[in-house]
């Protein structure tokens, strides 16, 4: 086997980053990609992805030609376009606006679940902002329920860049908010994700115990 001509900084707990491991193994390209373990928090940049990406942030990949790319979903319109496989991405037409709509709603969900997970984790419980995170918990409770009712058809169909978004940020409210219960609320949701969860890509991408 050939050595990887991509890099990717990652952390395995990082949902981001989750997506874009999940697209290397359903597109076949997970060989071609380094894993570079990093840690990295608000308050907490590693210096080494500054250099490469200012805002700090990962994933970032850095590709065979040095230059480095970032936020997951331009790596995952990157990679999407390296392989001879169907499309993870329509490529036009109405398919593709609404899939990347999909994908936009459940990243809009990561990120209220990753900001309450830096609120609770990161500030001492004393100043924790309880109307902040009654907001970022509506904004995951409006979510759930339009892609419940909305969107779970859709969804069934194909595996694609809706999915996978959606797929790594339900994984990640059950890493980082395991009592919230969110199955009991949305069982046609928790039926689509039982299914998908068991993919090959989804069981080798698991955030740490």
């Amino acid at each position: 086997m050939s050595a990887p001509s991509m890099m990717l900084y990652y952390n395995a707990a990082s949902p981001f980053a989750r997506k874009v491991l999940i697209l290397l193994h359903e597109t076949g390209q997970a060989g071609r990609v380094g894993l570079k373990p990093v840690a990295v928090t608000p308050v907490n940049p590693d210096a080494e992805v500054c250099h490469d990406n200012p805002c700090g942030k990962i994933p970032a990949l850095c590709l065979a030609d040095d230059n480095v790319i970032h936020d997951s979903r331009v790596i995952l319109d990157y990679l999407d376009h390296q392989h001879a496989g169907h499309p993870l991405i329509p490529r036009d037409g109405p398919a593709r606006w609404r899939r990347l709509t999909l994908a936009s709603l459940a990243d809009a969900l990561l990120d209220a679940a990753v900001l309450i997970r830096y609120e609770t984790f990161l500030r001492p419980e004393e100043k924790h902002w309880s109307d902040w995170l009654d907001n970022q918990a509506e904004k995951i409770s409006r979510s759930l329920a339009y892609f419940e009712t909305e969107a779970v058809t859709e969804l069934s169909a194909h595996f694609d860049i809706a999915s996978i978004t959606l797929a790594s940020a339900l994984g990640y409210l059950d890493f980082r908010q395991p009592n919230l219960g969110w199955r009991s609320s949305y069982p046609r949701l928790a039926s689509w994700y039982y299914e998908v969860s068991q993919r090959p890509s989804m069981l080798e991408t698991q955030p740490p115990a």
